[in-house]
């Protein structure tokens, strides 16, 4: 019986889609610490490394078949024909981890077709979780899936980079290519945004796993908010760094015209968060405006999330309790 008749077969018994969850990034970030504390919170018990399924991978396909594969991510370049081709060393090694990864993917998919065959939950986390390369569609009709590319400031990278390489005992080799890694960090985050993958900054494990549940459980409510632009800071300090949420859209109902002005902000991480507030503070103009706009708008329509109803529900006490929630 094949994955379509299995799965449909279950689904008319009205069993749930299993969960399928991907998480990946660059070497060095915290995913396998990540996946982890999800899977435990989540209660999954198949959590699968990639770099497992590549083991397997290699043991079939030899070496001189597969030159980048036996190769790891960050130096897989080396083996590329016509490196002249690339305009830069940042697309040489981009290309050189795609081909590497290109491998792998096949094997992976097939690992999803068998969880969802035998409708088991499962969270796969690795470098080699590649959007654009792994064909997540395929399994959207039969599967709850999502997939995360997790995303980290350098200078964050290179601390959790040099305590992982001394742990696995690889210092020597892997401390040399931390500018390779970096580069494959990078051009995850380009596919991400390019073929719309979550992307999931990793500010601390606990602040990562409530972000990555909002969007597994949809926690998301939209509310009327008439706080002042000075009291901004105060509301995305009660709904990001308090409570972990995001702010997701904002919609102003300006007086006189038809149709509202939407604003898709979708800040979930402190550093976007103090970014933001900092560029309304030292720019005049910026905060005018804002302030008009404010003016203009009775309130402003803003549809927050969070990792659970418990967790929004207190955000909406606290921005009630400071007043900044019209009272209807």
């Amino acid at each position: 019986m094949s994955v379509e008749n299995k799965v449909n077969e279950k689904t008319t018994n009205n069993m749930r889609k299993p969960y399928v969850i991907l998480i990946g990034s660059a070497s060095g970030i915290g995913k396998s610490t990540i996946a982890a504390e999800l899977a435990k919170t989540l209660n999954i018990k198949h959590l699968i490394e990639s770099d497992f399924i590549r083991a397997v991978v290699r043991g079939i396909i030899g070496k001189e078949y597969a030159p980048a594969l036996h190769s790891s991510s960050y130096d897989a370049y080396k083996h590329l024909r016509n490196k002249d081709r690339y305009e830069s060393y940042e697309e040489l090694v981009s290309a050189g981890f795609d081909e590497h990864a290109s491998s792998v993917i096949p094997a992976l998919e097939k690992v999803i077709q068998r969880a969802i065959t035998d409708y088991d939950d499962i969270i796969i986390e690795g470098v080699h979780l590649v959007p654009g390369l792994i064909d997540i569609e395929q399994f959207k009709e039969y599967a709850n899936i999502y997939f995360f590319v997790l995303s980290s400031d350098e200078e964050s990278h290179k601390e959790r980079f040099v305590k992982r390489a001394v742990q696995i005992h690889r210092g020597g080799k892997q401390l040399d290519f931390f500018k390779e890694n970096r580069i494959i960090h990078d051009h995850l985050l380009h596919q991400a945004i390019t073929h719309e993958v979550n992307i999931i900054n990793t500010e601390s494990i606990e602040k990562s796993i409530d972000k990555i549940l909002a969007i597994i459980n949809q926690s998301c409510t939209t509310i009327k908010l008439i706080n002042s632009v000075d009291d901004l800071a105060d509301v995305i300090d009660i709904i990001i760094n308090q409570n972990n949420g995001s702010l997701e859209k904002v919609v102003y109902n300006i007086k006189g015209f038809k149709e509202p002005l939407t604003r898709n902000i979708n800040v979930s991480d402190s550093f976007s968060a103090e970014k933001f507030i900092n560029s309304i503070n030292e720019d005049e103009n910026k905060k005018e405006y804002l302030n008009e706009l404010y003016k203009l708008s009775e309130y402003r329509q803003t549809t927050i999330c969070a990792s659970s109803q418990e967790k929004l529900d207190k955000i909406m006490t606290q921005l009630t309790e400071k007043g900044y929630v019209l009272n209807e």
